[in-house]
């Protein structure tokens, strides 16, 4: 499975960064850190597929404020990217997909309920 890497998904972060918008990483926090957990749960085979594995990017990325702002977009960009290089494309609106990254960042789902809206809109 293509992994995301901390350079990557500071890439996409810098991309998604607009005029005006706080750029750059957080002090207090790292993304190295927050793509670790991520990383462990696949070593240790807690990840069974792409759509848990882009689900735990997304929730590593938009729980862990690693940027100083845009952390939910690219928490989104980077599910997206991991999933389109895994050979998945799904199929969704995007404010329904918006409110679901949304819950993630707020906890009120977690990467399990993530993946399986995933595998239901292939």
């Amino acid at each position: 499975m293509f992994t995301l890497t901390a350079d990557t998904v500071e890439q996409i972060h810098d991309d998604l960064i607009g005029p005006g918008e706080l750029a750059g990483r957080a002090r207090d926090k790292s993304l190295e850190a927050a793509l670790a957990r991520v990383e462990n749960r696949l070593a240790y085979g807690m990840i069974a597929d792409v759509c848990d594995l882009a689900a735990a990017y997304a929730m590593a990325i938009s729980r862990g404020h690693c940027f100083n702002d845009g952390n939910k977009r690219t928490a989104f960009r980077s599910m997206q990217i991991c999933l389109l290089a895994n050979g998945i494309r799904l199929r969704f609106e995007t404010e329904e997909v918006g409110q679901k990254i949304i819950a993630l960042a707020q906890g009120q789902i977690d990467d399990g309920d993530l993946a399986d809206w995933l595998r239901a809109h292939p």
